[in-house]
């Protein structure tokens, strides 16, 4: 049974910090592309950064470059999203995504695995 389970979400200041981590289960990460979405009220499902299935290339949306780290662990088959300075606009659930793709998208369609999604509210 496949599943991707998310922890990390929360209530942070502009300016600070947090970390999701999502495990997964049933499937390996290392023979994936892997994503990270978010989802604002009213707005459709964006992609924040991917890491491509044929190599490490690790890419990212333009508003959290510099910002925003992916990154995986072979070992505990977990993947992460490092989010520093966190501003108001990047308030959003974000979900943890896998895909049999070779390469990487930012086509929400093309993932056949999601985690549950993590409320992160950026606020003051």
């Amino acid at each position: 049974q496949v599943a991707f389970v998310e922890s990390g979400g929360g209530l942070v200041q502009p300016g600070g910090s947090l970390r999701l981590s999502c495990a997964a289960s049933g499937v390996t990460l290392n023979d994936h592309a892997i994503a990270w979405f978010r989802q604002a009220p009213g707005k459709e499902r964006e992609g924040v950064s991917a890491m491509s299935s044929l190599d490490d290339g690790t890419y990212y949306t333009d508003s959290v470059k510099g910002r925003f780290t992916m990154s995986r662990d072979f070992a505990e088959n977990t993947m992460y999203l490092q989010m520093d300075n966190l501003k108001p606009e990047d308030t959003a659930v974000y979900y943890c995504a896998a895909s049999l793709l070779i390469g990487w998208t930012w086509r929400p369609n093309k993932y056949q695995y999601w985690g549950q999604g993590s409320q992160v509210t950026v606020s003051s």
